[in-house]
């Protein structure tokens, strides 16, 4: 399939470019099984201007020192935090550079099971030819631990529990039984490079609780939301920019449509705004994720429906659908920030106009 076709491609391979020319300048040293050293692989996640290397996780350097250090353990790490603070990215970015791929993962659900993170059969062979090496169907886990690469594990915790604990035998013996399989065929051990990279909500952790031995066996790092509203302005801008490439799509997303997003984010995720008035936070997730998927959603909007240059009340349409999506009570707290906040800003501020164009698609929500 050709790239034009794919809606979104993985890391290493928007990141081909950057990987390679990382690669190539490569000279520290890189444990066993890695595609890089762990100074590249900083480099790739946080920038390297010299090399033309992007910036691509916004938020805690150290944090990023400190998850590579873990995956050269001999723990598997767990990324933790509110949703939409781009631990699935960076598991993803981290899987890409340390492995050179970023698709061996898993997706935790409710209804996950055993074999669906260790292995399974291909029943016409198994009934054919009895259980052989030909009718296993490998999982994403085992085909990891024969690589040497990272397996993602996202949303962890929502697995059930007896199902997650199947993971402490791997991380802590490395290596899988397959009592099936008779002699050499029927263990698996790891290749060097092989380890667990696990996501959670803070949200989802009271739905399954992690046992402790299963604790035991990961480091814990959180994710926070980004702190500095000009980073977050910053990634808001990159990522739309990106989006919008790839859909073929040009529009003019002007710096004060920015600042507006970020701002109105801000205030509704802190329950504070700027001038110190008090709103009721919303029960949905008002995270930098968030933010780019309303940025690109009123880009989307200005260019089919408008003229292509977005304002406040393309902003204004995409925000309110965002936060009534969790809870319809919330409907009254964005109604409070929009005859409060919204229209004390279209009267007073310096270059009102974007916030009279918001406090316009107020309407909206008494429809």
């Amino acid at each position: 399939m050709s790239t034009e076709a794919i809606l979104r491609e993985p890391a290493e391979r928007v990141h081909a470019d950057e990987l390679a020319r990382l690669a190539e300048k490569d000279d520290a040293p890189r444990p066993a099984g890695w595609h890089l050293s762990p100074r590249a692989v900083r480099s790739f996640v946080l920038g390297d201007a010299r090399l033309g290397v992007s910036r691509k996780f916004y938020g805690d350097d150290a944090l990023i020192d400190r998850c590579i250090v873990t995956l050269m353990s001999d723990r598997g790490l767990l990324l933790v935090g509110e949703p939409g603070t781009a631990k699935s990215m960076l598991s993803e970015l981290l899987a890409a550079a340390i492995s050179g791929r970023s698709t061996c993962s898993i997706q935790g659900t409710a209804g996950t099971t055993e074999d669906q993170i260790k292995y399974g059969w291909n029943y016409a062979l198994l009934l054919a030819e009895g259980p052989t090496p030909r009718a296993l169907v490998a999982s994403p886990m085992l085909e990891a631990l024969r690589a040497g690469w990272l397996c993602r594990f996202e949303e962890v915790t929502r697995v059930q529990p007896e199902i997650q604990d199947s993971l402490i035998s791997l991380l802590s013996d490395k290596l899988l039984h397959i009592p099936e399989l008779k002699g050499d065929d029927g263990t698996v051990f790891a290749a060097r490079g092989f380890n667990v990279l696990a996501t959670a909500n803070i949200r989802d952790r009271g739905v399954h609780e992690m046992s402790s031995a299963l604790k035991r066996r990961f480091n814990f790092e959180t994710v926070r939301p980004i702190a500095d509203r000009k980073m977050e302005a910053q990634l808001i801008r990159e990522r739309t920019d990106a989006l919008l490439r790839h859909a073929q799509v040009e529009v003019e997303f002007q710096p004060d449509v920015v600042e507006l997003l970020v701002t109105a984010f801000n205030d509704l995720r802190h329950g504070v705004t700027q001038e110190g008035v008090v709103v009721e936070k919303p029960t949905a997730v008002m995270s930098s994720a968030e933010a780019v998927s309303v940025g690109y959603a009123a880009c989307l909007d200005a260019h089919y429906f408008g003229d292509g240059r977005v304002g406040g009340e393309h902003v204004a349409r995409q925000l309110i659908g965002t936060v009534l999506k969790d809870n319809p009570d919330d409907g009254k707290k964005l109604r409070h920030y929009f005859d409060v906040v919204v229209k004390q800003r279209s009267q007073k501020l310096v270059g009102a106009s974007q916030w009279k164009r918001v406090l316009d698609a107020r309407r909206e929500l008494d429809r």
